[in-house]
């Protein structure tokens, strides 16, 4: 998983390593083979690593020909391999093998145009020692975490939040903002966090910092062209070329690979393209509805590959929920948390990485929620404003089926998407944190 922490201050901080370290030791979890620090009077960078390609040789950070420029990175680059050997064509030379120093190198090379090049999940900085400015960048869909905050004229960044904690010029605030996105979305949505001035860098960002000022840019948009012109085995083709072009690059590492499974498709479908010799699965104590672990073991079985399962008790769930929420950073309220990390505990006994299946829901429409705009197509044939007051007298009666159709149909799509995760109304929220309007 590796980490990083890092603070620009130019003040007496510079000269306190044992705050770099404390920062470092705060994330030591997610680096547990190595770590590993740099400091010039400008900056102090620290580095926590798991090690899974270039085991020896890839320790960070990771400097430059002339050393003027020091990367840290968080991620795996799919495509390093081949982005290397146009770089190796251009002149630059590398002191390593892992698909960290592509970055690097990149930079130099491409500039903010390497991002566009990338293929894979990132979270990395490059501090230039000539022009004293820092570059930092977060994959297209926000997989690996970047925080940074400024306080008392010092900017902190890192992986994780909690290593702030550990700098003195850092100010523990709830920020109260945080609540409200909570309360109805159950997570914190957004760039603030639940700390105070704390900020996560967006998804499909990069930024500039120098001379105290932060300029943040977005590099990439997501486009969705339709091609309905196209039967359906031709889309039948497509993903599974797609899908086991996706399996067989996650599976590049020096270490070996394994795969969770549950009973879903998702999950299944990885581990059965996957090939690899071990799948991991969890389940709760609570009978068959929410325990998966024998599907899983059947679906293994005829692969055929090795399963390794775990049931949670409740005295387990309840036991860990603090250190969950702590490795968390933010609260989050989706128990499929509680399963993850169980079944990453159970993993982390025998491996280091591990290929889950997710996100096949959302492409393919797999929730029924999803199925709804096709769903009796004659209701939309009424006019909005009368399907809109239907909707808020259905709001009044009593909770039964079909009353949510009617309460849903009566709005916009966009306000159906939003109140897919609602808990609590804005009216709700506001009540509940004493909130004055």
């Amino acid at each position: 998983m590796c980490g990083f922490v890092g603070y620009i201050d130019g003040g007496e901080t510079q000269l306190m390593e044992p705050v770099l370290h404390a920062m470092a030791d705060r994330i030591r979890h997610r680096g547990p083979d190595d770590a590993d620090y740099y400091m010039d009077g400008e900056i102090s960078l620290g580095f926590r690593r798991l090690s899974i390609i270039d085991l020896e040789g890839g320790r960070q950070p990771i400097l430059n020909e002339d050393k003027s420029k020091v990367l840290m990175f968080n991620g795996e680059i799919y495509n390093y391999q081949s982005l290397r050997e146009d770089l190796l064509k251009a002149g630059h030379v590398f002191t390593t093998k892992t698909d960290s120093e592509v970055l690097l190198h990149g930079f130099e090379e491409y500039g903010t145009d390497l991002l566009n090049k990338l293929r894979g999940m990132f979270a990395f900085i490059i501090w230039d020692k000539n022009t004293k400015t820092l570059f930092g960048a977060r994959d297209y869909f926000g997989i690996k975490p970047f925080y940074y905050a400024k306080m008392q004229g010092t900017l902190m960044f890192g992986s994780e939040i909690k290593s702030f904690v550990e700098h003195p010029h850092f100010k523990r605030e709830l920020n109260e903002r945080a609540l409200e996105g909570y309360l109805s979305f159950q997570y914190s949505p957004g760039y603030e966090t639940f700390f105070k001035n704390v900020y996560k860098l967006p998804p499909a960002h990069y930024f500039f910092y120098k001379d105290g000022k932060m300029d943040i840019q977005r590099y990439w948009i997501p486009e969705f062209n339709a091609e309905e012109d196209k039967p359906l085995e031709y889309w039948v083709d497509e993903i599974e070329k797609t899908f086991d072009d996706s399996v067989n690059a996650h599976k590049i590492a020096d270490v070996e690979v394994g795969s969770f499974l549950s009973s879903g498709v998702d999950s299944s479908y990885v581990a059965c393209s996957a090939d690899v010799d071990k799948t991991f699965t969890v389940g709760f104590d609570n009978g068959e509805k929410y325990n998966e672990i024998s599907y899983a073991k059947e679906l293994s079985e005829l692969i055929p590959v090795k399963n390794y399962s775990k049931t949670i008790i409740p005295e387990e769930f309840w036991g860990n929920f603090g250190k969950i929420q702590y490795h968390m950073d933010e609260p989050l309220a989706d128990p499929s948390a509680v399963a993850l990390y169980f079944v990453c505990n159970t993993a982390s006994k025998y491996l280091k990485v591990v290929m889950s299946g997710e996100g096949a829901d959302e492409i393919f429409g797999g929730y029924n929620i999803y199925k709804e705009p096709l769903a009796v197509p004659a209701y939309d044939k009424i006019p909005f404003p009368i399907r809109r007051f239907i909707g808020k007298v259905a709001s009044h009666l009593p909770k039964k089926s079909g009353i949510n159709f009617l309460i849903r149909r009566g709005k916009k799509l966009e306000d159906r998407f939003i109140g897919n995760a609602y808990m609590f109304t804005e009216e709700e929220r506001k009540k509940l944190l004493k909130i004055k309007t």
